[in-house]
C-alpha cells in the first residue's frame, strides 16, 4: 500500500530476538504503514456509524485476514520447508480466528447481509493475485485493496438492518475516501520521484467522489458532513497535485494521510448516528 516505503527485509521471517509473541508479532506484521490505515479506517467507520454484534464479529474477522496476509505469502514464496515453518502456526492462529469471528457474526446476525461481501471478495482477490507475484504495489492491486476494505460498512450496515439504500450510501462514502486517496498518493510520488505526470486519475475520482456525496446528501442517504469531508479531500488532491504542490517526504505525506483518515472516520461515522 502507499503512503510509506516497504521494509526492504523480504517476507520470510528470520530469527528475532524477544519472546514467541514478538516473533508472532514479527511475522504477521505489515510492512507498508499505509496499509494499516486504508484497513483499519473502513472498519471503525463501520462500527461507528452502523454498530451491532454481528459487524464487530465481522471487523474482527476482515482483521484477521488482513495480519494473515504476509504469513501467506511467506508460505507462497518460500523455497524450503524451514522457512515456512515460522509463519504456520500465525497463519493458522489468524485462519481460525477469522473463521470463529465471520462464523459468530452469521450466528447474531443471520445470512441476508452475506451478499454485501461479494465485491469485497473480488476486489481482494485481485489484490491477492497481484500480491502472491511480489505485485502488490501495482496501482491495480492498491486501487483493489482498498476497494475491498472500503466495501466492509455496507456489510456491517446490512448486517444491523439497514436498509439496501443506506447500506450501499456507506460504502460508496468510504470509496470516495479510501480509493482517490490511493491515487492521489500514487500520483504525487511518483511525479516527484520521476517528474511523471499521472494526476488525471486522482483529479477525476476526487471530483467524481465530491459529486456523488452531495448526491448522497440531497437524496437523505448520507449526512451533510460526509459530502464537506470529501470537499476537503477532493482540495487536498488538488493541493497536492495541482498547486500549491508541496514537497514533502513519503513519511510527511502518511502522517497527514493518517490524521486526514481519523478525520474522516470521525467527522462522517459520528454524523451517520
Amino acid at each position: 500500500m502507499v503512503f510509506a516505503t516497504q521494509n526492504s527485509s523480504g517476507d520470510a521471517t528470520s530469527p528475532e530476538r524477544g519472546g514467541k509473541g514478538a516473533q508472532w508479532w514479527n511475522a504477521i506484521a505489515p510492512r507498508e504503514h499505509g496499509s494499516w490505515s486504508l484497513a483499519f479506517e473502513p472498519l471503525v467507520f463501520g462500527l461507528i456509524a452502523a454498530p451491532s454484534v454481528a459487524g464487530a464479529g465481522l471487523a474482527v474477522a476482515v482483521v484477521a485476514a488482513f495480519l494473515a496476509r504476509r504469513p501467506l505469502r511467506s508460505i507462497c514464496r518460500a523455497a524450503e520447508a524451514k522457512e515456512r515453518a515460522p509463519v504456520v502456526g500465525p497463519l493458522v492462529a489468524l485462519g481460525a480466528l477469522a473463521i470463529v469471528a465471520f462464523g459468530g457474526a452469521v450466528w447474531v446476525g443471520g445470512t441476508a447481509w452475506l451478499g454485501w461481501l461479494l465485491p469485497t471478495a473480488a476486489a481482494g482477490a485481485v489484490f491477492l493475485y497481484f500480491d502472491l507475484q511480489a505485485a502488490g504495489r501495482e496501482g491495480v492491486a492498491e486501487v483493489a485493496g482498498a476497494g475491498a476494505f472500503a466495501w466492509v460498512p455496507a456489510a456491517m450496515a446490512a448486517a444491523a438492518g439497514w436498509e439496501s439504500a443506506a447500506a450501499g450510501a456507506l460504502a460508496v462514502v468510504m470509496l470516495g475516501r479510501a480509493v482517490p486517496t490511493v491515487l492521489a498518493v500514487r500520483a504525487y510520488l511518483r511525479a516527484a520521484k520521476t517528474g511523471d505526470d499521472q494526476s488525471g486519475a486522482a483529479i477525476a475520482t476526487s471530483v467524481g467522489a465530491l459529486v456523488v456525496g452531495v448526491a448522497l446528501v440531497r437524496r437523505g442517504l448520507a449526512p451533510t458532513a460526509a459530502a464537506g469531508l470529501l470537499a476537503l479531500l477532493a482540495l487536498r488532491t488538488g493541493g497536492l497535485l495541482v498547486w500549491p504542490r508541496p514537497v514533502w517526504r513519503a513519511r510527511t505525506l502518511g502522517m497527514i494521510e493518517t490524521v486526514l483518515g481519523i478525520a474522516f472516520v470521525l467527522g462522517a461515522g459520528l454524523a451517520w448516528r
